[in-house]
């Protein structure tokens, strides 16, 4: 009777591992797909594109979207021009929000909470209501044509997102670490950057990686603000390309795929700080 339970145990065991890894293999495969769709349309032709029925596979793989965004237009310095901007307001963010967000998650003051929610507030606010002031804010300094200006703009929707995000991590770093620091002479000061920061860094380095991708996708602020082509971002040069009632697709799909790239370097680069499990052992329990 006990091996005939045991079996049924192990019967059953079996086929919830199989449908647990048949509902991975289903969720992987509808997150990739969309992917593989953007590489396998950047593969084709405007013909093969736009026939009755779609090709799940290239018929005639070719390059002529590639050559063209890298070859005959400016998506190359669009790029550059998204690298420097993200880059820039992605370590500009965290470097004044850290301050600001370890100030509300450990310093007893009046007001603490006002400003915790001033911070939540803030990024809740919609970015549609600033287009105008900002663009009024660039223009008296002369940058409304500038990636400088972009580099202004920016920190408005980065850093309250970067500084809210970044006060329960700290938060959840035990105290004791900190008095423990104290008593052997460490000042305020260094033990936010001695102690916390090394183990808050993995909730830092998400949430670098998080504005960074803000900043490399946004479309708005870039439109309103830049008409040069010498400083267009990599999506006002995607949106140029769409005109008339045939979009091509094929180049459009290209583009994603290139602007894809640098994510997902930053993520692998990254990778090893994104690691948690460094508070263990540090308090006794």
């Amino acid at each position: 009777m006990e091996e005939a339970r045991n079996l049924k145990k192990k019967k059953k065991i079996s086929a919830g591992q199989v449908i647990s890894r048949i509902w991975i293999v289903v969720m992987l495969t509808a997150a990739i797909f969309p992917i593989y769709w953007m590489l396998n349309t950047s593969l084709k032709s405007q013909g093969e594109i736009y026939a009755r029925i779609p090709t799940m596979i290239p018929q005639n793989i070719t390059l002529e979207a590639y050559e063209y965004l890298l070859l005959e237009t400016n998506f190359v310095s669009g790029l550059r021009n998204s690298l420097i901007i993200s880059v820039f307001v992605s370590l500009f963010s965290i470097l004044v929000a850290y301050p600001a967000a370890y100030s509300i998650a450990r310093v007893r003051f009046k007001g603490r909470k006002f400003f915790s929610k001033v911070v939540l507030f803030t990024y809740l606010l919609p970015t549609s209501v600033l287009y105008i002031p900002l663009y009024m804010f660039v223009s008296s300094l002369k940058l409304s044509n500038n990636i400088l200006g972009l580099m202004l703009i920016y920190p408005t929707f980065t850093l309250p997102y970067v500084a809210w995000i970044l006060i329960p991590h700290i938060a959840s770093i035990p105290l004791e670490l900190e008095e423990a620091a104290k008593v052997d002479g460490c000042t305020r000061f260094g033990a936010m950057y001695r102690i916390v920061f090394p183990l808050a860094l993995p909730g830092i380095v998400s949430t670098t990686i998080f504005a960074f991708a803000m900043c490399w996708g946004e479309y708005l602020y870039a439109l309103v603000n830049i008409s040069s082509r010498e400083m267009q971002t990599f999506p006002l040069v995607l949106s140029a390309l769409i005109y008339g009632d045939m979009p091509p697709w094929n180049e459009l799909m290209a583009g994603a795929i290139l602007a894809c790239i640098p994510i997902l370097i930053v993520y692998m680069i990254s990778n090893s700080a994104l690691v948690g499990g460094k508070m263990a052992g540090g308090v006794k329990q």
